[in-house]
C-alpha cells in the first residue's frame, strides 16, 4: 500500500473568493451571508472563526459576538467560476479527480508520479497553481486511502499539506475522537460513548461483534475497519449529481400566492440552468414549503419524461404548490417562510424515452437563446418579464443545493 490519494480543500472557499475583490477586509473578521434577518452565515474568515463565529450560524448570532464584523453578499456565479478553475487545475495533474463539492476533490496521482515526481511533491505542486492561477489557497492530505487523505487535509488547515504514510497511519488515527471517523455522528456518538468508547483506538480494541451489537451489521462492520485505516474505495473521475434545487427563507412570511409563484419561476430558472450546464434532465420535481409554524412539507412528481426545461419545472412547482395549499388551508392563516424547488432523479440529458410530441419543444428553444445570452452577458441579462423587479430573483437570501454539500469549509 503506497500513498497516492489526494485530498484537496479549499481554505473557507466563499469568503476568500469574495476577498479577491475586496482585498482591504483581508485580515478581519468577515463572513459571507445574504443580508436579510434570516440569514445564516455561509462561509466565515479564519479571523472570525477564531474568534468563534462559524457556519451555519445565524447572522444575528455572529454580529452578537462580534458587533463589527463585517458582512459581504454571497455571488453564486463567482463561486461557480472559481471552483470550475480549480478543478481545472487538479485535472491538468490527473484525470483521476472525483469532485466533492463546490470547494473540495479527492485525486489519485499514483499513475503521475513518474512523470511528476512523489504524490508530496504534485501535492505541493497542486497548492502552488491553485495559487497562482486563482488567488486561493487550499489545504491538502496525501495518504493511501480516501479516509486518511481527507482526515490529513482537516488536520493541515488553513493553506497546508500533511502526507501521512502507510507505517504511520494507526499512531496518527488512534488518539483521534471517534467524531473524526466518517458514519459517527450525534446518536451514534452516544452509542459508543455509552460503552466506554472515546477515541478511534478504543474503536479498533473492540471486537467487531460488540460493535454490530450496537450499531447493526453494516454501521459496525464500516466503524471497525475504518478504526484500523481500511479504506479500499477508488476516487471515480465522473460522478452523475443526484439532485439539483434552489431554496429561499423570506424575511417576512408570505401570504400572497402570486409571491410564491414569482419565487418559483426565478428558482425554476435557475434550476434548470443548472440542469442544462450539466447536461442533464431530470424526471422528478420537488416543492418544498416551509410555514410560519415550522411545519416544513415536500412533495414531488416524477414526469412523463425527464426534462431540463425551465418552465416544465415551473409549472411542475406550481401545480405541487397548489394542491398542497389545498390540503394545508389558506395562506392568510398558514403563512410560508420557506420555499424551494428541487431537481431529482437525473439522467444524462436526451437519455430519458421522449414523448411522441414534445411539448417542452417551444420553450426548448427559447431557453436555449438565455443560456447563450447569459454565457456572454451574464445570468439575468434576459429573463422573464414577471422577474425583471422581483427581488426572488436575486442571489441574495437564496441558497443552492445539490447532490453535493454548498456549502462546505
Amino acid at each position: 500500500m503506497t500513498t497516492g490519494i489526494l485530498h484537496v480543500d479549499m481554505d473557507a472557499f466563499f469568503a476568500s473568493v469574495e476577498l479577491l475583490d475586496f482585498p482591504e477586509f483581508r485580515g478581519k473578521p468577515a463572513v459571507v451571508a445574504p443580508l436579510s434577518g434570516r440569514s445564516v452565515v455561509l462561509s466565515a474568515t479564519y479571523e472570525a472563526r477564531a474568534l468563534g463565529i462559524k457556519g451555519p450560524m445565524p447572522l444575528a448570532m455572529a454580529k452578537r459576538i462580534v458587533p463589527d464584523v463585517i458582512v459581504m453578499p454571497p455571488n453564486r456565479a463567482k463561486y461557480t467560476k472559481a471552483s470550475a478553475e480549480v478543478m481545472a487545475v487538479f485535472r491538468d495533474f490527473t484525470p483521476l479527480v472525483e469532485p466533492l463539492s463546490i470547494d473540495e476533490a479527492f485525486l489519485d496521482v499514483r499513475g503521475a508520479t513518474r512523470l511528476l515526481g512523489p504524490p508530496e511533491k504534485i501535492a505541493a505542486d497542486i497548492r502552488a497553481a491553485v495559487l497562482e492561477r486563482t488567488g486561493l489557497t487550499c489545504s491538502v492530505g496525501v495518504a493511501a486511502s480516501k479516509f486518511m487523505a481527507k482526515l490529513a487535509s482537516g488536520h493541515c488547515k488553513p493553506n497546508g499539506l500533511l502526507v501521512i504514510e502507510p507505517a504511520r497511519e494507526l499512531e496518527f488515527l488512534h488518539p483521534l475522537p471517534i467524531r473524526a471517523l466518517w458514519g459517527v455522528g450525534p446518536q451514534t456518538a452516544k452509542v459508543l460513548e455509552k460503552r466506554g468508547l472515546h477515541t478511534i483506538g478504543d474503536i479498533a480494541d473492540t471486537p467487531v461483534r460488540s460493535l454490530v451489537s450496537a450499531l447493526g451489521e453494516s454501521a459496525g462492520t464500516h466503524l471497525h475497519n475504518l478504526a484500523w485505516a481500511r479504506d479500499t474505495r477508488d476516487v471515480i473521475p465522473t460522478r452523475l449529481e443526484k439532485s439539483t434545487g434552489r431554496e429561499i427563507t423570506f424575511d417576512d412570511d408570505v401570504t400572497d400566492l402570486d409571491t410564491l409563484k414569482r419565487t418559483l419561476l426565478a428558482q425554476s430558472e435557475r434550476v434548470g440552468s443548472s440542469l442544462r450546464l450539466g447536461n442533464t434532465d431530470a424526471r422528478t420535481i420537488a416543492l418544498k414549503v416551509a410555514f410560519a409554524d415550522r411545519q416544513t412539507v415536500s412533495r414531488s412528481r416524477t414526469l412523463p419524461a425527464a426534462t431540463s426545461v425551465s418552465r416544465t419545472i415551473y409549472s411542475t412547482a406550481v401545480e405541487l404548490l397548489e394542491a398542497l395549499l389545498g390540503e394545508m388551508g389558506e395562506l392568510p392563516r398558514n403563512p410560508v417562510r420557506l420555499i424551494g424547488v428541487r431537481a431529482e432523479q437525473l439522467v444524462p440529458a436526451g437519455s430519458s424515452d421522449a414523448l411522441l410530441w414534445d411539448t417542452d419543444e417551444e420553450w426548448r428553444e427559447v431557453e436555449r437563446v438565455e443560456d447563450a445570452v447569459a454565457e456572454k452577458f451574464g445570468r439575468g441579462a434576459l429573463k422573464p418579464a414577471s422577474l425583471v423587479v422581483s427581488p426572488s430573483d436575486a442571489p441574495i437570501g437564496e441558497s443552492a443545493h445539490g447532490a453535493t454539500k454548498a456549502v462546505r469549509e
